[in-house]
């Protein structure tokens, strides 16, 4: 399309007020496009900080039920589980993942029976229960596949057991999807929803987050040999294509921002539900400059969270869920 020369067009003519705007806007931000993450640990009614997460504090099982009502009374439909390990629990066995009884599952029963509209997401990996750190079994210095996958059917029969409603496997081991949907569908859960970590990038991105999981002290080496090198694009289609292949609802890429591109990508050649999922490190850069007066918070925070809405995305992980919703006029 060729636009007519200036003066016929006056770009500007339809930004020139807040309503003018409003009726040409491309793409709108509601609390309905969050997941929000939440970390859950041992205790009784105590929060605790996380230290370079500011603002985000693990909480424990018996005030995950009130952060549900709390949310889903914000308009945000869905709010994903990780659980917060000791290096007391973890073993190399990992035997505590499949453990109905483990603080994830408990969380999980908890919001089902507080707030059962809100649909509750789980994390699908061993690296909280992993002496190791890593989200696969080690032997010999290595992180193998299939005897991982073994494992972590188990962690999805159980969490699907105790009423999750959307799984999370975020380990990137080759064909744990497959595996995954067809125990599901063999065990009476074909309804349950599998919103895959497609594209899990080898991220440096993720430092808080494993601060907040424990697992900072326990990873040994580094996940390069299962997470995607940050420079390929094109081996993410590959993954799309293969995990919705084996049974994925919803695909996911992961960090956010500096993978837009990825985004924009999988979006426009699969037109499936495309999720991101903006990172600690992401949430703790905004945070922390906010905290310096550096930037506005609320409106770099929305503006952040636009940025993947325009990419592509029809869902955003983000721990600044309830705090964007409150300032969407929830």
């Amino acid at each position: 399309m060729t636009l007519p020369p200036f003066p016929n067009t006056r770009l500007r003519r339809l930004r020139r007020t807040p309503a003018l705007r409003a009726m040409v806007r491309e793409n709108t931000l509601t609390p309905a496009d969050f997941i929000w993450p939440i970390f859950v640990m041992e205790g009784t009614d105590t929060a605790e900080p996380v230290a370079s997460m500011p603002g985000v504090s693990r909480i424990t099982v018996d005030r995950v039920g009130k952060a549900a009502k709390d949310a889903y009374a914000l308009g945000i439909p869905a709010i994903c589980v990780f659980p917060y390990t000791g290096m007391d629990a973890r073993t190399e066995d990992c035997a505590l993942a499949w453990s109905p009884d483990n603080i994830a599952n408990r969380a999980i029963r908890e919001i089902k029976s507080a707030c059962p509209e809100i649909a509750v997401m789980t994390d699908i990996a061993l690296d909280p229960y992993n002496i190791n750190g890593h989200d696969g079994f080690v032997e010999n210095g290595e992180i193998v596949n299939d005897r991982t996958i073994e494992a972590l059917v188990k962690m999805a029969l159980t969490q699907a057991e105790c009423g999750a409603d959307i799984l999370g496997p975020s380990d990137m081991m080759d064909g744990r999807i497959g595996a995954i949907r067809t125990a599901l569908e063999t065990s009476n859960h074909s309804h349950v929803t599998i919103l895959s970590y497609t594209a899990k990038y080898a991220s440096a991105f993720y430092g808080p987050f494993r601060d907040a999981v424990g697992a900072s002290s326990a990873l040994t080496g580094d996940k390069n040999t299962y997470q995607m090198d940050p420079a390929n694009s094109d081996e993410a289609m590959r993954l799309v294509e293969r995990d919705l292949s084996e049974g994925a609802d919803m695909v996911m890429v992961k960090p956010g921002m500096p993978y837009l591109d990825i985004v924009r990508r999988v979006k426009s050649e699969f037109g499936v539900p495309t999720f991101a999922y903006q990172v600690s490190g992401e949430y703790a850069m905004i945070q922390a400059a906010a905290q310096n007066g550096w930037l506005d918070h609320d409106k770099v925070m929305l503006e952040s969270l636009m940025g993947f809405k325009r990419a592509g995305c029809d869902g955003i992980l983000t721990y600044f869920a309830p705090a964007a919703a409150k300032a969407l006029g929830a």
